[in-house]
């Protein structure tokens, strides 16, 4: 919010003096082209820069406007109004000054006739020029206190963006914590098994396969989005574990495309969803069975499938949509891309099941 007020006094002397000169050329070229086609007989030079440069004085003290208007706010403490109204009679003080100066030193106005001293036209310039001045004086305030609204606000949905991304990344970092002990778990639990059985040597290869994916997991957790080759490299570790702990009942074929391999995927994408494949379809399976990971694009989407031989979901599938896997992965997505993605789970062929991920396409 610092930022929001070293912003608010800062002055734009580009527009300032921009809109100050436009508007004394259009009163100059006004007055001069009136007086002509009136048949007057003055010198429209003269005149021309007497009356484009009296409004210098206005384009000087605008930023003191500004200031004055920051800091004594009339919205808060209307008895500081009292400070804006000697500012407006002081600026009327120096803008009929410099004007009866201009005046007294071109005369614009012969041969008609001459302006009088210094003395003389001052008081009456400043007396004709004060309820222009209040005019002049509140326009600016007005402008200032609208573009400070619009700068506030547009700060304050910029920090608001920036806190809602990092308590995205914190509850992003937070799921895939919580994936990863899931997955831990179940893999010790399988070592136990084949440690019970004198499995020891595949529980060996399982326990240095393990040890390869946490590995490899550790130096990418931290990244929300990753290469989808990054991605697929984590999933053939943890794929490698499973083979040892089904041996040989478990089949596996990778149809990735090389052209799509450095496309952007959420960080831990596929391995819930081949970890649910194996769950609740190999595991099941006494003969075992097939995982098949598929990656695809069309028309600027990415999509994604894990597909397993079976067996079919239920009519309604909600132990397994409720798994912590896929409810864990549906919120990361819609943390990362809002209602931009799409997660089904169906029965795929006549004894498949088959979850889907549709993205935006994008490079890493």
């Amino acid at each position: 919010m610092a930022n929001i007020a070293k912003g608010n006094r800062s002055y734009n002397w580009f527009w300032i003096a921009g809109l100050w000169a436009a508007l004394g050329i259009l009163d100059a070229t006004q007055n001069v082209l009136a007086m002509r086609h009136e048949g007057m007989h003055h010198s429209w030079a003269r005149m021309f820069f007497t009356l484009a440069f009296a409004w210098l004085p206005w384009a000087l003290v605008t930023p003191i406007v500004i200031h004055l208007g920051r800091r004594y706010p009339l919205v808060r403490k209307p008895v500081q109004g009292l400070i804006h109204l000697g500012a407006v009679i002081a600026i009327d003080l120096v803008v009929a000054a410099w004007a009866t100066t201009l005046q007294v030193l071109l005369q614009p106005w012969v041969p008609d006739f001459k302006t009088p001293p210094f003395q003389i036209t001052w008081p009456v310039k400043f007396a004709a020029g004060l309820v222009p001045a209040f005019i002049l004086y509140a326009g600016i305030l007005l402008v200032m206190y609208v573009l400070d609204s619009k700068a506030k606000a547009a700060a304050q949905q910029t920090h608001t963006a920036r806190l809602n991304e990092q308590l995205s990344y914190a509850q992003l970092n937070a799921l895939q914590r919580q994936i990863e002990p899931h997955f831990i778990f179940n893999t010790l639990n399988s070592i136990a098994g084949l440690v019970r059985v004198n499995n020891n040597e595949a529980a060996v290869a399982m326990i240095v396969a393990l040890s390869d994916f946490l590995r490899r997991v550790a130096g990418t957790s931290i990244d929300a989005r990753v290469r989808l080759a990054q991605e697929v490299e984590s999933l053939e570790k943890y794929l490698h574990i499973q083979q040892v702990r089904f041996a040989g009942r478990l089949k596996l074929e990778l149809q990735i495309p090389e052209e799509l391999r450095e496309a952007q995927v959420p960080s831990l994408l596929l391995q819930p969803l081949a970890e649910n494949a194996i769950k609740h379809g190999i595991a099941l399976r006494a003969q075992g069975g097939e995982v098949r990971v598929a990656a695809s694009r069309s028309d600027g989407v990415l999509r994604l499938s894990v597909y397993n031989d079976g067996p079919l979901l239920d009519r309604d599938g909600c132990s397994v949509r409720n798994g912590i896997g896929l409810s864990n992965l549906r919120t990361r997505l819609t943390l990362l891309y809002g209602g931009d993605f799409d997660l089904r789970l169906e029965n795929h062929g006549i004894t498949g099941v088959q979850v889907s991920v549709t993205l935006p396409y994008r490079e890493a």
